[in-house]
């Protein structure tokens, strides 16, 4: 087409640039769109689970091979200043896909909190507002055995190479996966819960037929495939889990822990390195929280054992930990308005509303203490006595506004990336922006304006710097998410 006039007067380095930031962008927009629609497996199908078979993971992983491999022909010395931001997070989505398949950690379908089977509750908590819905979401219940099959073929195939989760977090895991398999009436299970609540649009006679074909789904369908699974965690899985915690302890363990690294900090640091910070970070705040307990005047049975008995303290006084369940949830919403009422003095962010609701009961005992998302603000009520009200804080802020809750809408640092309509799909929602790699809801200020004014002060205070430097504080090469050894 005739160039606009702007375009008519720019210099053969700036055609240059343009040329190749074109070309990046023509692969990056045509990749994005694959891997959302058309890639094996990632069909986003409304009456299909994720294809998580072997053959699809390979034919995911080819692709982004190709795409790796276009990319690196790209001259990124013609590229614009803002092209070149656009590659390295481009190119280092496609680096942590190409790792995530080459490890195979597909084949480690689960973690100490998180888990395939029970992410299909989730399901169970959107409204269903039409009979196409609800077709497609019967269809998706009928699907479960397929899913499950596969998802136990990938764990059985890491059993075998030794690549699976500890034995150490794996007691009492099979509570979740019976609670299902051992239903005798399928209306019991929350999966049934939004065939319940059909809208009196949908008329009673198809209403009445969809809930009977749900009905059958649940019982013909989903509970044979949790009592399979069942079976297979019990049989087999737990018998055979390692019982090294170490990653590098895994074939190929050093490969997977250094990709872990990249895909979780952005950081090409090595794991020795990643520990001395997690170190150095938990001796910054011991001494912040010396400090403090010299302020407060807590001396505890001699000056040696004084931080040890504070801690004893913290851990067991009963003024630091809510009697019911609604008390905790009373808390993190009375948390959650006060940051309404200091959070525009740090940040200016769009309004964004979000709920408080307790995690479910069938997750609660292996869940972590709060998750946020899409306007959702999960606080976990079982096992009250490590709940402590001095976390809160920290938690509601990361969790909910200006954190997850909020963010994943339009507040929130992820929000706000989000927000950012002059960037690509890909830059705006892609994997580098996750959580803005755990930094949203990190807001030392607001803390510190939350903080009681008691001794609460030194935990709540330290609260939100643990919960970014604890996981640093691992061994080296042990792992995310496993248990360090102090």
């Amino acid at each position: 087409g005739v160039p606009s006039p702007a375009a008519a007067t720019r210099d053969a380095g700036t055609a240059t640039a343009d040329a190749a930031d074109l070309r990046l962008r023509a692969i990056a927009d045509a990749e994005y769109q694959w891997r959302h629609a058309d890639a094996p497996g990632q069909q986003r199908a409304s009456n299909r689970l994720e294809d998580v078979g072997e053959a699809a993971q390979q034919a995911r992983l080819a692709g982004w091979q190709q795409v790796l491999a276009e990319l690196d022909r790209i001259d990124t010395t013609q590229l614009s200043a803002e092209g070149k931001v656009d590659y390295a997070v481009y190119r280092a989505q496609i680096l942590d896909l190409i790792d995530a398949v080459e490890q195979r950690s597909y084949q480690m379908p689960f973690n100490s909190d998180s888990s395939f089977w029970s992410n299909l509750g989730f399901m169970a908590r959107r409204p269903l507002t039409t009979a196409q819905q609800a077709q497609d979401y019967i269809a998706l219940l009928q699907d479960v055995p397929r899913h499950f099959g596969q998802q136990i073929d990938n764990m059985r195939a890491g059993l075998a190479r030794g690549f699976s989760v500890p034995r150490a977090v794996l007691d009492g895991r099979e509570v979740s996966i019976a609670a299902v398999a051992r239903l005798q009436d399928p209306t019991a299970s929350p999966l049934y819960g939004p065939l319940q609540r059909l809208p009196a649009s949908i008329p009673q006679a198809q209403r009445e037929q969809l809930q009977r074909q749900g009905q059958a789904a649940i019982a013909g369908s989903v509970i044979p495939a949790y009592r399979q699974l069942l079976a297979f965690f019990q049989d087999e899985y737990v018998p055979q889990a390692r019982t090294s915690l170490a990653a590098e302890a895994m074939p190929g363990g050093e490969a997977f822990y250094r990709s872990q690294i990249r895909q979780y900090t952005t950081l090409d640091l090595t794991p020795e390195q990643i520990h001395q910070i997690g170190l150095d970070e938990v001796a910054r705040i011991r001494a912040e929280m010396e400090t403090v307990i010299d302020a407060s005047g807590f001396q505890g049975r001699s000056r040696e054992t004084r931080f040890a008995d504070f801690l004893h303290f913290l851990r067991t006084d009963e003024q630091f930990y809510a009697k019911t369940p609604e008390q905790l949830l009373h808390h993190a919403a009375w948390i959650a308005k006060r940051v309404d009422a200091v959070i525009g003095r740090y940040v200016t962010l769009p309004r964004a509303r979000f709920t408080i609701v307790p995690v479910p009961e069938d997750i609660a005992p292996f869940w972590t203490a709060g998750r946020g998302g899409m306007g959702t603000y999960w606080v976990n009520t079982y096992g009250l006595p490590s709940r402590p009200l001095y976390n809160l804080p920290a938690l509601t802020l990361h969790e909910s506004d200006p954190g997850h809750a909020a963010g994943r809408r339009a507040g929130g640092a992820a929000g706000l990336a989000a927000r950012q309509l002059h960037l690509r799909l890909w830059r705006r929602l892609g994997p580098v922006y996750r959580e803005a790699r755990r930094g949203d809801g990190h807001l030392p200020d607001p803390v510190r304006g939350l903080r009681p004014a008691d001794l609460r002060n030194v935990a709540c205070g330290a609260a939100g710097d643990r919960y970014r430097c604890a996981p640093l504080r691992l061994e080296p090469r042990t792992g995310p998410g496993l248990p360090a050894r102090q």
